[in-house]
């Protein structure tokens, strides 16, 4: 499993009051914590009105200080996105995202063309996002065109069948895992990732939620996730079902993940 450490985004209230406030060591805890805890790439996202790229600028700086792992550029504005690749100084990370709306495609894929970057792409358009199975692949497909133009090869993507939350769609896990099944069976090599916390929004009990989710969507196909790699209970049922899923041998991954303490009880013997 790719995971992709999602604390460092201005979306959450401690970490947009700490980006506000210029708190940098707040921001350098998150990386250090997110690395220690085995994610593999830093999800770095401003979520500020004024001064995006300025603040990326200053959140890839602080992580390249704290840590060896690529970035994972989050922005809505695909120029933004395309502009802070420059920080990054040669790491190769992923831009995080492009969809079927607008121009993002025409500014991302040409910038990421010919290098080894990674990008994001949500299977939504201009219209919003699909409420079928069918219609959400009419995207997939389209979004594999274009990067067939560009020579972007199917394991740089990471495809994002979007779920929507779980109280105001009962069929969003059914959906989503069909997107899955369908999508590994046209092109075995490509990445499928999601966010964790969307389908539980507004239930009460959620992690009762995203952990199945978790372990449906990875039986269905999903290999990359958005989330807390510091959530002790989420590691755990992420290990576990990479064993029972066969993709674990001797279910070694499991045992020393439990033995350098990423899930289990604080305190063991």
């Amino acid at each position: 499993m790719i995971i992709i450490g999602e604390k460092i985004n201005g979306s959450i209230p401690k970490t947009g009051a700490a980006i506000a406030a210029k708190d940098e060591e707040y921001i350098r805890q998150l990386a250090r914590m997110q690395t220690e805890a085995g994610a593999d790439y830093i999800d770095c996202c401003a979520s500020v009105n004024e001064g995006e790229l300025e603040v990326m600028e200053w959140l890839i700086n602080i992580v390249k200080e704290e840590s060896d792992l690529p970035i994972c550029i989050d922005s809505p504005d695909p120029q933004v996105c395309v502009d802070a690749m420059k920080f990054c100084d040669g790491r190769v990370g992923i831009i995080n995202s492009v969809s079927g709306e607008g121009n993002k495609i025409d500014v991302v894929f040409p910038a990421i063309a010919d290098t080894k970057w990674g990008c994001v792409a949500l299977l939504s358009d201009d219209t919003g996002i699909p409420k079928t199975a069918d219609d959400r692949i009419k995207v997939f497909e389209a979004i594999m065109e274009r990067a067939k133009e560009y020579g972007i090869a199917p394991n740089r993507l990471y495809i994002d069948p979007l779920v929507e939350t779980l109280g105001a769609n009962p069929e969003s896990m059914l959906v989503f895992n069909e997107c899955c099944e369908r999508i590994k069976e046209a092109y075995p090599t490509i990445h499928i990732t999601s966010g964790l916390s969307n389908i539980s929004f507004g239930l009460p009990g959620r992690k009762f939620i995203n952990m199945p989710f978790l372990v449906l969507a990875m039986n269905a196909g999903m290999d990359s996730a958005i989330m807390d790699p510091a959530n002790r209970d989420m590691n755990g049922v992420l290990h576990g079902a990479e064993a029972l899923l066969g993709e674990d041998e001797y279910c070694l991954d499991y045992i020393e993940a439990y033995r350098d303490n990423l899930f289990g009880p604080l305190n063991r013997d």
